[in-house]
């Protein structure tokens, strides 16, 4: 069944997934660092094998920060993910905790784990602020059967401490592995309420071995097949009645719901204007032109000291633009509402207009 958020799911989708599509998730990065190689890791070179907290576009230097970002980012909730949040698990957990006590139990936290350093000592701590649970299985990387037993029966110890629905695993949708995915979950379906797959994409650091064994759809970041094959284990599953949720999460989902929608609930600074696809424009003019607003006695503006310019008003952008007198370039700014604040684009404004952005 196709979804509105462009996915296909069977049953129902996992209640972080619901969160996260409609942007309340925060993501938390905890390192780039990994217990393992896998070779369709899309991590960008700017993470990947790094140890660098990131909180969505924020480089996080203690859980303080992580407060700020979710205050800002108006998060009802988070994923943690790496990386190996095992190879830092007191980190994880210092994270977890303070996300917990600032905002409530009912502020959502799931976690994604690799399988490798699993054991039930590290389960027993994760449970005391950890909601759901997603394992990223072995398999995929080394199909010896001692392997896929081993991460079985890892798997089942979570039932030890999350109730079933709570429990699931996260696969990117390799379309030459659809056969042993579903087998696996076959396998393991008993113990756990859901299994999502992602749609199998291409990055900077995936690019070689990618580009080498499969053909790229057209747009170049997505592989071809895999939502294909997606679809096929979904109607596999159903057919052989196995009762858990199943979502194939598509790059659509990604880029046009799940971020354009954080984008929108993100805060964004006075006078600003958010566009429908979450973006925000600005009306700015250099910051050195305060003296000069102050004596034409201009004063709906704030300062973004950051960025060392000042935000105005459309009605003080349109008063500044009416007195041929005031020489005061002014631009309209189009940037990112996140913490990073890339610019999109900028332009000088020359002529007065009623409104320069408005909020859809």
């Amino acid at each position: 069944m196709k979804s509105k958020y462009s996915s296909y799911y069977i049953n129902d989708i996992a209640k972080g997934c619901k969160y996260c599509v409609k942007g309340e998730k925060l993501v938390l990065f905890i390192s780039g660092k990994c217990s393992r190689n896998c070779y369709y890791c899309s991590l960008s070179n700017k993470r990947k094998n790094k140890d660098v907290v990131w909180l969505n576009e924020r480089i996080c230097k203690n859980p303080k920060d992580a407060i700020k970002e979710a205050l800002e980012s108006n998060a009802t909730s988070a994923g943690i993910t790496g990386g190996d949040p095992f190879l830092y698990l007191e980190r994880t957990l210092s994270y977890a905790k303070a996300l917990k006590k600032r905002f409530g139990k009912n502020f959502h936290i799931h976690i994604y784990l690799p399988t490798k350093l699993l054991t039930k000592d590290k389960l027993k701590k994760l449970s005391r602020y950890i909601d759901e649970i997603r394992f990223h299985p072995e398999f995929l990387i080394n199909k010896n059967k001692k392997i896929i037993n081993e991460d079985l029966n890892k798997i089942k110890l979570a039932s030890l401490f999350w109730k079933k629905q709570n429990i699931g695993i996260e696969l990117p949708m390799i379309p030459d592995r659809k056969k042993d995915i579903l087998d696996f979950i076959i396998k393991i379906s008993h113990y756990m309420g859901f299994a999502n797959f992602n749609e199998f994409e291409l990055s900077e650091t995936n690019c070689k071995p990618l580009t080498k064994n499969y053909i790229l759809n057209e747009g170049g970041y997505t592989i071809k097949g895999s939502k294909q094959a997606g679809i096929w284990l979904l109607k596999e599953l159903k057919k052989r009645k196995i009762k858990i949720n199943l979502h194939l999460c598509t790059a659509e989902l990604k880029n046009n719901y799940q971020f354009m929608n954080r984008l929108k609930r993100h805060n964004i600074f006075k006078f600003g204007y958010k566009t429908k696809e979450g973006m925000v424009k600005y009306l700015t003019t250099d910051i050195k032109n305060k003296y000069k607003l102050n004596k034409l006695k201009i004063k709906e503006y704030y300062i973004d000291k950051e960025k060392n310019r000042i935000i105005l008003s459309n009605y003080s952008a349109n008063r500044l633009l009416s007195n041929k007198n005031s020489k005061i370039k002014i631009y309209l700014i189009e940037e990112f509402p996140t913490y990073d604040r890339i610019e999109t684009e900028k332009g000088e404004i020359k002529t007065s207009k009623k409104q320069w952005a408005t909020t859809p």
